[in-house]
């Protein structure tokens, strides 16, 4: 019993001390604290400003420097949006381009109508040596061979949505009157767009060459259906699953299996038989065809029924034949 009143007079005796107010200040004591702790920020303002290291005015040099380095950055800024804006426009413009310059081989936008598509095609409407020809009457004179020297090349086979093109390695060429073409490419016309007396063939490969001075030469070389050839056999083996998507195989080609066993031709000056339809083109057609199969012209027909152009006016132009 009296150890329970000695317990309850500690606890009670403890209560009182943690709840007793602290005593209040007087006017004088918080006059003395606001001091104090004035005393204190005077005192870390004083730290800073003693820390703080004073600072000296810029050179001329210093100055023309900083200039310099931001003008550089705006002009660089400047030229990066300029570069955007014109990527972008000569994108649109493309777009645009191709939209409204697509030609083809009938239809709205077929032969008849490309002088139409584009100024710069006025050739295909208003040329004077336009090509291909039907040759009738060629002037059978002494002419030079043609001296072929195709090597063996690597290619890439392109179906660009108008014919199957192949572009070779540098190094093939022809030389005629002493003037040295190179071999760019290869492509593939159905029907034959040559005709001789009024007689084409089932298709034609044309061998596109460019001298030094940008002069161009075509050798078309006509095919009829027959037996199998082999270098046709491994353009087809190499189409391209998606147009304007070129397959390049690893493999080479001998050119010279496009070519006939005989090299007797006829010559004229015309132009590219597609858009822009330039002129100034020589042309030499060999006059003995070489075959593939049907199979193989089948192949290409199914790809390109008809990409030929209609035959132009000779308009009176020269045809040479060789003897």
């Amino acid at each position: 019993m009296r150890i329970g009143i000695a317990v309850f007079s500690c606890v009670l005796l403890l209560g009182q001390g943690a709840f007793a107010r602290e005593p209040e200040k007087s006017p004088a004591d918080f006059a003395s604290d606001a001091i104090t702790k004035g005393d204190s920020r005077k005192g870390a303002v004083a730290d800073k400003a003693q820390d703080a290291k004073p600072t000296r005015p810029l050179t001329a040099d210093e100055i023309a420097a900083m200039i310099k380095t931001r003008l550089a950055e705006i002009r660089k800024n400047r030229a990066s949006r300029l570069a955007d804006e014109r990527a972008k426009a000569a994108a649109e413009l493309s777009e645009r381009s191709e939209r409204a310059e697509h030609w083809s081989y009938d239809g709205e936008n077929g032969p008849e109508k490309w002088g139409k598509l584009n100024p710069a095609w006025a050739a295909c409407a208003s040329g004077k040596r336009q090509s291909p020809i039907d040759i009738r009457d060629g002037i059978q004179v002494e002419l030079e061979p043609v001296m072929f020297d195709y090597l063996p090349s690597r290619f890439s086979v392109l179906d660009n949505g108008h014919t199957v093109r192949v572009n070779v390695g540098s190094g093939s060429s022809i030389t005629l009157t002493g003037r040295r073409y190179e071999l760019e490419h290869f492509h593939f016309h159905r029907p034959s767009e040559e005709k001789i007396n009024g007689r084409g063939t089932e298709m034609v490969a044309h061998l596109v060459h460019k001298d030094a001075e940008g002069r161009i030469a075509v050798v078309a070389v006509l095919i009829d259906s027959g037996t199998a050839h082999g270098l046709i056999q491994t353009v087809w083996n190499n189409l391209p699953l998606e147009k304007n998507e070129p397959l390049a195989p690893i493999s080479t080609i001998d050119i010279n299996q496009l070519l006939p066993q005989r090299r007797d031709y006829y010559t004229y000056m015309g132009s590219l038989t597609t858009p822009p339809c330039s002129e100034g083109v020589l042309w030499i057609v060999m006059k003995e065809p070489i075959q593939a199969s049907p199979q193989q012209i089948a192949i290409f027909g199914r790809l390109y029924p008809m990409n030929a152009r209609p035959v132009q006016d000779t308009s009176g132009r020269l045809i040479k034949e060789s003897n």
